[in-house]
């Protein structure tokens, strides 16, 4: 029989409704040697968290996560608050020891990244970042043909991350508007997830340049509760300053030499979620759409004349692309939820095996690093260097 790994889990709303979703099907479809228990759910409103808890499977419910980090039947601290508390109680659930899951970015600034990965490592636990977007099979598969030496030398990165859903200027002041909450807007919310494909797929960066702007600067206040989407304004009269970033772009040099194009945005109209990259290397290309999420497009210069092209790739054949065998027949697509069930049976896996699987905090401290040196540069006009994790 699996040994159980005690979840406790900070925060229930968007997140801690997907982290739920994969701890409760993860062991259904996984063979597990540790699996997950769902013991704890974590909230500041009681009724609320206590009817988030009861619905989601967990078996109780706390209003304190200092309560939480040092219960002694928790064994995972999963941390989906918003960014201003993810270093508190990160630090806190390790010097516990108590194994650590945090959403995305890290931390708000590069010193607390480096001190929240000097906490999991001093204590010896085992640590991720959910970067759930590396466990699409289609990016997985990506990073085969890459590693592969299919696709030969690497040339180009390219990505967009765009939304759209706070175009209208009527949208709340809603906390990822608010620096000193999120640390920056669109920049670590949506950059921090292609910045961690492209050193998942490509490698380390060394130099970048951009910049980050504001395209409205006032917001009425959001007294809702709601903190993202389905916030409504209370009062279009009573406003306050938006304090981030609206939209980065920013261009990158990597260590490997290839050249990286990014660009992230919340007003790109039409686009929900529009997560795109492509990668251009001296024997083919690879690109890939999260709104088509299965699918891979594939292409080689080796090709016959006359048969060259994008062919499209659908990413569900069991034991040709990665984690597929653990779902349906093939084109019997997954969806989003499932990256996150990928997610967590690499961590299940790694805690019992004693070791942190990636992306870890490392990686949220080099994920980290890059978006400070954009920040840099967006300040200085200039191109600034990438710090060492």
């Amino acid at each position: 029989m699996a040994r159980q790994i005690r979840v406790g889990m900070v925060g229930y709303k968007f997140m801690g409704k997907a982290h739920s979703h994969a701890y409760h099907d993860v062991a259904r479809f996984f063979d597990l040697t540790a699996e997950p228990a769902m013991v704890a759910l974590c909230g500041r409103d009681e009724a609320a968290v206590r009817a988030a808890a009861a619905r989601f499977g967990w078996q109780g419910h706390e209003t304190d996560w200092r309560r939480l980090v040092a219960r002694p039947d928790i064994d995972l601290v999963d941390i989906g608050t918003p960014n201003n508390m993810h270093a508190e109680i990160a630090i806190a659930a390790a010097e516990h020891g108590k194994h650590v899951l945090c959403e995305k970015p890290l931390a708000m600034d590069l010193d607390q990244a480096r001190r929240m990965k000097a906490a999991v490592e001093r204590a010896g636990v085992v640590h991720m970042i959910c970067h759930n977007y590396r466990f699409a099979p289609a990016v997985q598969f990506a990073k085969k043909l890459i590693a592969s030496g299919d696709l030969g030398e690497i040339y180009h990165f390219r990505a967009q991350y765009l939304q759209d859903w706070i175009m209208d200027p009527e949208f709340p002041l809603v906390w990822r508007l608010q620096k000193e909450v999120a640390g920056s807007g669109t920049h670590g919310d949506l950059s921090a997830h292609i910045i961690d494909l492209a050193r998942f797929l490509v490698g380390e960066f060394d130099s970048v340049t951009g910049l980050l702007h504001t395209f409205i600067r006032e917001r009425p206040l959001d007294t809702s509760g709601e903190g993202a989407w389905g916030a409504t304004a209370t009062s279009p009269r009573a406003k306050g300053p938006v304090t981030v970033d609206d939209a980065a772009a920013f261009l990158a040099r990597f260590r490997g030499g290839a050249l990286g194009v990014f660009e992230a945005t919340r007003f790109a109209g039409g686009n929900r979620n529009g997560n795109r990259f492509e990668v251009n290397g001296s024997k083919g290309s690879v690109r890939w759409d999260l709104e088509n999420m299965n699918n891979l497009q594939v292409y080689f210069h080796a090709d016959a004349p006359g048969r060259q092209g994008f062919r499209t790739i659908n990413c569900t054949e069991g034991g040709v692309h990665p984690y597929a065998d653990h779902w349906w027949p093939p084109a019997h697509i997954i969806g989003y939820e499932h990256t996150f069930v990928h997610l967590v049976a690499e961590l299940c896996g790694g805690i019992a095996a004693g070791r942190s699987p990636e992306p870890n905090f490392t990686d949220g401290v080099r994920n980290q690093a890059v978006l400070e040196a954009v920040s840099r540069s967006s300040e200085s006009g200039r191109w600034e260097p990438v710090a060492e994790a």
